[in-house]
């Protein structure tokens, strides 16, 4: 009786610390500071999120990203870019972080090694270059390097379960995803 009750222990608190790294995001994007910070821990795992500094989107193009609050590792998150259609955290190490501030002020990234980064709760992709076609591809990683031949060959499809390559919207910039588990398993 004492195993089988510390085995539901157990399952209880997997299950509380995982689901809501998997659940089903809303379309709803966070507003208050209070919601961007738990937006942004949803973005990668606890290891990474627990010590991770947390930042907010520049509300202009190339402009200064906002502290929620200091981390002590190398980790940033934040919560859904502002703009999109769906709520979409992520956690960037420094280098994909710094590919994400120049595409999204509107520069050619300008980085000297591979750079990663995760998102937890998903992201929607189109299938076929438009934004008509939306697929909702499960928790992922994504990796940036500064040789963009190395992306050519790959995959450009979100929806076969395969690592494949993407663009941020109105850039050219491939980065490789490398989805975990589809959406819906």
């Amino acid at each position: 009786m004492n195993r089988s009750h510390a085995v539901i222990q157990l399952l209880t608190i997997v299950l509380l610390t995982v689901a809501p790294a998997f659940g089903q995001s809303s379309d709803r994007l966070p507003v208050t500071d209070a919601e961007k910070i738990a937006d942004a821990l949803r973005a990668g795992p606890a290891f990474i999120t627990k010590e991770a500094t947390l930042l907010d989107w520049p509300t202009t193009p190339g402009g200064e990203y906002r502290l929620l609050r200091k981390g002590s590792n190398e980790w940033s998150c934040l919560p859904a870019i502002p703009g999109y259609t769906h709520d979409e955290p992520a956690c960037f190490d420094p280098v994909f972080l710094r590919w994400m501030e120049d595409s999204l002020a509107g520069r050619t990234p300008q980085i000297d090694r591979i750079g990663i980064s995760y998102m937890y709760v998903g992201a929607w992709q189109s299938k076929d270059g438009s934004s008509a076609h939306a697929f909702h591809v499960g928790p992922h990683l994504m990796i940036v390097s500064p040789h963009q031949d190395d992306f050519q060959g790959f995959n450009r499809d979100p929806s076969n379960g395969m690592p494949y390559v993407a663009h941020l919207p109105h850039h050219t910039e491939l980065y490789l995803v490398m989805p975990a588990r589809q959406w819906d398993e």
